[in-house]
């Protein structure tokens, strides 16, 4: 099997792409990537030199790229991860996450239906869902909740799902949706809160926590994630939505707590900070679906996870560190300047 695997230098795109690579050594794997702030090379550093593994530098919204490398590279299976996802980016920037997440998407599919594949999977959010009240625990999200989006940046996914299903009905296209909860691992850029939060308690710099820490999110390991993933592309059934959730509720405060305790780092460390605008308070997904028709539960308890996350982050400083200090972005440069 080929597949095009899109934002694969990103933190999902890029554990799954070293999943599918050890797993299923005989698939050949086409990374692309745009590399934009969040695409980061040295998250592939592992994978260059591996002989059914090859990079390509494209924008998904860039049409004719996309139409030249489905003509070259015929793929099996398109893997979408590809997508601006940072919220408070959303909030500053709208206008940038319509253009890779639909956009993008719509050059995709319409890349399926000109060249043809077996299957298109969009790796989608529990976001579009909207949230959930903190006192009602007995709620959770499932494939048929409406959709109710609260951000730029989920209004763009939700929207780009709707895209998919609507090609699916109209050109059938063989599509699947994934919806995930809060993924967290190895790789994850360090804007986002888990590794945030690592990394400023190693430096002793204050840890900023929204409003009194109270939002609740349903927090996926991301191997577990992509082992979902590819269950669903090779045995899910076509036109469907599966949610991708990891029964690991805790609130950003229980979170940030916990990585503190585990570095042994002072609570003192927490700086309250004033809430972002339309903030969700809780995420929680119910994962039957993917369960019953498919087999899979996430194996990773958070305990677990978050103590395996906490070691990758110490035994790979200096990849965050060069995020941190942009010197991410000369990679590709480097790798490729001179081929």
């Amino acid at each position: 099997m080929k597949l095009i695997v899109t934002g694969g230098a990103g933190f999902i795109g890029g554990n799954f792409v070293y999943y599918i690579l050890n797993r299923y050594p005989e698939d050949q794997v086409v990374c692309v990537d745009a590399l934009t702030y969040a695409g980061n090379m040295e998250t592939l550093s592992g994978a260059i030199n591996r002989p059914n593994f090859k990079f390509v530098k494209a924008d998904i919204a860039d049409r004719e790229t996309i139409y030249a490398l489905f003509e070259e590279e015929k793929p099996d299976v398109v893997v979408n991860f590809a997508a601006e996802s940072h919220v408070d980016r959303s909030i500053t920037d709208p206008e940038l996450f319509l253009r890779t997440n639909i956009i993008g998407t719509s050059v995709l599919l319409d890349a399926c239906r000109k060249y043809g594949i077996q299957r298109y999977h969009q790796v989608s959010t529990d976001e579009v869902y909207g949230d959930l009240p903190l006192d009602r625990p007995d709620l959770f999200f499932t494939e048929t909740s409406p959709i109710h989006t609260s951000s730029p940046y989920s209004a763009s996914k939700a929207s780009a799902d709707l895209l998919v299903q609507a090609y699916h009905r109209t050109f059938q296209v063989p599509v699947t949706i994934s919806r995930c909860s809060n993924n967290y691992g190895p790789y994850h850029f360090p804007e986002k809160l888990i590794p945030l939060m690592i990394a400023n308690a190693l430096n002793d710099k204050p840890l900023p926590v929204y409003g009194k820490g109270e939002n609740v999110r349903d927090w996926l390991y991301v191997e577990d994630h992509c082992s979902a993933i590819d269950l669903i592309i090779r045995k899910g059934r076509v036109g469907e939505i599966y949610n991708i959730g990891g029964h690991n509720e805790r609130t950003n405060l229980q979170v940030v707590k916990t990585i503190l305790k585990e570095l042994g780092k002072p609570e003192s460390l927490i700086r309250y900070v004033t809430d972002r605008p339309g903030h969700d308070m809780r995420y929680a997904i119910d994962p039957t679906k993917i369960h019953e028709e498919l087999g899979w539960l996430p194996v990773t308890k958070f305990d677990d996870g978050i103590q395996k996350t906490i070691q990758w982050y110490l035994d790979n400083r200096a990849w965050w560190e060069h995020i941190m200090s942009g010197e991410y972005q000369t990679y590709y440069q480097k790798m490729y300047g001179n081929r």
